[in-house]
């Protein structure tokens, strides 16, 4: 997505320094061509998480553990349980999590997010949400693990506005990718208008869809969030 240079350049300047252990994550991910959050995205995420002090969050994508270490670094008090079918992936997360201090209250759950969700349920139910795994699955990853939030909750879903493509700035580079962006933009018109939940796309990063959960559903089944 293109944004302003001199405006991200200052924005990000006001950023404070993170953590030798953090920035070295930073530059392993860059390194290695390895998706972590954008650092405006993820500040953003971390104020709100400040603010709603959350204490059990559930994450879907761990690649690295770079988010799930720097929200557990936000909140000393809380647990998270992430979820990650990349075996090597999760093996160096949770070796990235006990170098930074936080091993012992992250929790990877091994498996696609798609098949896990009933592993998922015996630790629910959270404060937190987090999507950020396969883009053209976001509908079923909320439909599944949406219920599993308290009322009140947060719901953060990254990249809803995918290297300016769902906006249209850019053109999709290939008939999957333009498949997935239809879904994206399916997925943010929905959480946009729902009555259940009240959310703000914020343009920060690649896209931060910020949701709240202001009631729990009153019938069974989530069809209404089933991919298309």
């Amino acid at each position: 997505m293109k944004k302003n240079e001199k405006t991200v350049n200052y924005h990000t300047s006001l950023i404070r320094k993170r953590s030798d252990d953090i920035m070295a994550l930073e530059q392993i991910a860059k390194k290695d061509n390895i998706p972590i959050m954008e650092i405006d995205g993820i500040e953003t995420m971390l104020q709100f998480l400040r603010v709603h002090q959350s204490q059990r969050i559930l994450e879907i994508g761990t690649a690295i553990g770079y988010s799930g270490i720097r929200m557990l670094q936000t909140l000393p008090e809380a647990e998270l349980y992430t979820i990650e079918r990349d075996e090597i992936r999760m093996e160096n997360a949770v070796e990235n999590a006990v170098k930074c201090g936080v091993g012992s209250r992250f929790h990877v759950i091994s498996g696609d997010a798609l098949n896990v969700h009933e592993t998922v349920r015996a630790y629910a139910p959270f404060d937190v949400l987090f999507i950020d795994a396969a883009k053209g699955h976001y509908s079923s990853f909320f439909s599944l693990y949406e219920p599993m939030l308290k009322k009140d909750g947060l719901i953060f879903s990254d990249n809803v506005l995918f290297k300016g493509m769902v906006a249209g700035e850019v053109k999709p580079t290939s008939r999957a990718v333009n498949s997935m962006v239809k879904k994206i933009r399916s997925f943010n018109k929905m959480l946009m208008d729902h009555p259940r939940f009240t959310s703000v796309l914020l343009p920060v990063g690649d896209g931060l869809m910020v949701t709240i959960k202001k009631e729990e559903l009153k019938r069974e089944g989530c069809e209404q969030y089933e991919d298309t």
